[in-house]
């Protein structure tokens, strides 16, 4: 069995409400459920939060609401692994015993279905514990700057001023839409970081995080050109 676990807890912090915010004519969460539901990977596509108007929203939308989250696993602390192995638990309680679980964020509108599917067959056809999206850094991290107490720069690898561009080894970051995940590596705690995880190497115009209102305005306005190619 196969379920997707969509973590939307109603006390976002640094955009009230982010979760349910209109966003191009639909709450946030919306985008990710219609695509977890267009991916036609999912046996459940169930939504983990802790507020009822997250839940109606959610629910209207086509995904499912079995259980509330625990308030303890809704505060500022709480990372992804703890509420995905928590859903898990919930999901087993009520005899739905999933052996595939992809945590998908709620802030992910420009997640495609098509890489869930592609995410899926990796991690069938693999030993890893993980399958989840990367997007390569702009720019080589070895040559990045800090700004120091002094308000002066410094590089953090300054060996590294002399080095060009192209000789250097190329770095990514996670791209914040989804990690497909086995059961078992999830209530176990495995790390998603780590040998044992597959990526899927996102272009940078599919990839904006968005936990601040500059990221908000910029994902607006790169969406308007993804949603004509894509949509």
């Amino acid at each position: 069995m196969k379920v997707a676990v969509i973590p939307a807890r109603g006390g976002s912090k640094r955009i009230p409400r982010k979760n349910i915010k209109l966003f191009h004519g639909k709450p946030m969460i919306v985008w990710s459920i219609e695509a977890a539901i267009a991916s036609k990977c999912f046996d459940h596509v169930i939504v983990s939060t802790d507020d009822k108007e997250i839940a109606d929203i959610a629910q209207n939308a086509g995904a499912q609401i079995p259980f509330l989250r625990p308030t303890h696993l809704a505060d500022d602390n709480t990372g992804t692994t703890p509420v995905i192995s928590d859903a898990i638990e919930a999901l087993n309680r009520l005899n739905v015993i999933p052996n595939y679980v992809c945590c998908i964020y709620a802030t992910a509108p420009f997640l495609v279905p098509e890489n869930l599917r592609i995410g899926l067959d990796k991690l069938i056809n693999s030993d890893a514990d993980y399958v989840f999206t990367v997007t390569r850094y702009p720019s080589p991290i070895q040559r990045a700057l800090k700004i120091k107490d002094t308000g002066r720069l410094e590089m953090f690898q300054p060996d590294h001023f002399f080095t060009r561009s192209q000789d250097l080894e190329e770095s990514f970051h996670d791209a914040g839409q989804f990690y497909w995940g086995r059961s078992n590596a999830w209530t176990n705690k495995s790390l998603i970081f780590s040998e044992k995880s597959i990526p899927i190497v996102l272009p940078s115009y599919q990839v904006q995080d968005i936990d601040t209102n500059e990221d908000w305005t910029r994902a607006e306005i790169m969406f308007e050109a993804f949603k004509k190619f894509t949509l």
